[in-house]
């Protein structure tokens, strides 16, 4: 997708982390034909393996090479593939099996990452850090473009507010594509959860992912990063924050009302 593209907005979505092959073909396939039926582009997200746990026996995956040839599979069926990299040693091996990468929040300001996600080659797409002001995206973003990359986004989640929530600044996205001269996506389902509780876990509330969805495009973002499952409560991994599958197409469908009317 190229800086300015109005009539193909992207759609990142898909579960939080791979569980098997069937849910992840299920998923992928349900997020593709959403994506296409209302314009936007799909790409498919899946966490091989999740690092950035709250608590040491939190569910990490079902293991790294079996979930990166779930990937790899699901690339294979003609849908584009994002997932996260946490080690610079992970990038050669991962870029293998996916169309892009992406950069956890917390880790956005990792040089030797940044510059080893762009060496790759691969579009990549880095969240945010909730600790950062749209601003210093720029720096993030340059970073990126000083390697071999040239497609980068960003990935607005919100902004930490306290101890236990986060805040969606109206003003961010435009000053982030103004700083960082890229598109930017808004992760409508990080930027709702309710970080550091005592219990270990993260909460959440998906029941306003439609809202920020079209606070998104109403505020100029160029795509849509939304975590789905058919059964949320299920998932080993933010199963309080993750939409329903079932409701993504309703939730795409008005916000893209609001796309076409700006």
């Amino acid at each position: 997708m190229e800086k300015g593209q109005k009539n193909k907005p992207l759609l990142i979505a898909g579960p939080c982390i791979i569980e098997s092959s069937e849910l992840a073909h299920q998923i992928a396939a349900e997020v593709k034909a959403i994506a296409l039926k209302h314009g936007l582009h799909p790409v498919f997200k899946g966490s091989y393996q999740k690092a950035n746990r709250t608590s040491h026996g939190s569910f990490t995956g079902i293991g790294r090479k079996e979930a990166l040839q779930i990937l790899r599979a699901i690339r294979d069926t003609g849908i584009e593939v994002i997932t996260d990299v946490h080690e610079t040693t992970d990038v050669a091996e991962v870029a293998e099996y996916v169309t892009h990468l992406q950069i956890p929040a917390f880790l956005c300001r990792q040089t030797d990452l940044v510059l080893k996600c762009s060496d790759s080659g691969l579009p990549t797409n880095i969240k945010k850090g909730q600790f950062l002001s749209p601003e210093a995206c720029k720096f993030v973003a340059d970073k990126f473009r000083s390697g071999k990359g040239k497609e980068v986004w960003m990935c607005e989640r919100g902004f930490s507010f306290g101890y236990n929530d986060l805040i969606v600044d109206a003003t961010c996205i435009p000053r982030i594509k103004e700083a960082a001269n890229c598109p930017v996506i808004l992760d409508c389902t990080h930027s709702l959860q309710r970080p550091n509780r005592s219990n270990g876990t993260s909460g959440g509330n998906p029941s306003l992912v439609g809202t920020l969805a079209k606070f998104g495009f109403a505020t100029g973002a160029d795509g849509l990063f939304i975590e789905v499952h058919p059964n949320p409560k299920s998932s080993p991994s933010d199963s309080e924050s993750i939409l329903e599958l079932n409701e993504l197409e309703k939730v795409i469908e008005s916000a893209m009302k609001i796309y076409d009317a700006v």
